[in-house]
């Protein structure tokens, strides 16, 4: 794994090369920790500082992968790396993203609460931009309503939601 050094010090902790506490475990491809030494997918590295467009594209290929949790992880890059300004924005995505990870997992009450607060936070800065924006190409219209409806249907049945089949379409319509 990119970054950690996979070893255990202080009480057990994994800790990466800076020594800041950072679970080692490797992880299925919602995020989910996985026993050690299990073969788990590919972890986003973290701190990776991209130009819009790049943060937007590789999260969209990760959303149609069915791995939410991790563009989840490219969105919280823009987010800390990004101009203060467009920070609720980002914030807003990662949220979403997350969400759409709690609903897969099949935890509808936190999916669905992370998908609301997300659809409100890109409600919140869309409503600060000029009428009818897209930012970067981004549906913020659409995406606010494909996250209250997934809110509401996962609400509805409590059965965790495929996350590719349900991944929502950043820059237009919905999956």
């Amino acid at each position: 794994m990119s970054g950690t050094s996979g070893s255990r010090r202080d009480g057990g902790r994994d800790r990466d090369i800076e020594g800041r506490a950072r679970n080692a475990r490797p992880r299925d491809g919602l995020g989910r920790p996985l026993p050690y030494g299990a073969e788990g997918v590919e972890r986003q590295p973290e701190g990776v500082i991209r130009d819009p467009d790049r943060t937007v594209t590789e999260a969209q290929a990760l959303l149609d992968a069915g791995r939410p949790f991790h563009a989840h992880e490219v969105f919280e890059d823009a987010w800390k790396s990004g101009p203060a300004q467009e920070r609720t924005l980002w914030r807003g995505l990662a949220q979403l993203a997350v969400g759409l990870t709690h609903a897969a997992r099949g935890n509808a009450t936190g999916g669905a609460r992370l998908l609301r607060r997300g659809a409100g936070a890109v409600d919140e800065w869309r409503a600060g931009t000029a009428a009818g924006a897209r930012p970067y190409g981004l549906d913020l219209v659409g995406l606010a309503a494909w996250a209250r409806e997934l809110a509401a249907s996962v609400e509805g049945d409590g059965a965790a939601v495929g996350a590719a089949d349900r991944a929502p379409r950043l820059r237009g319509g919905t999956g």
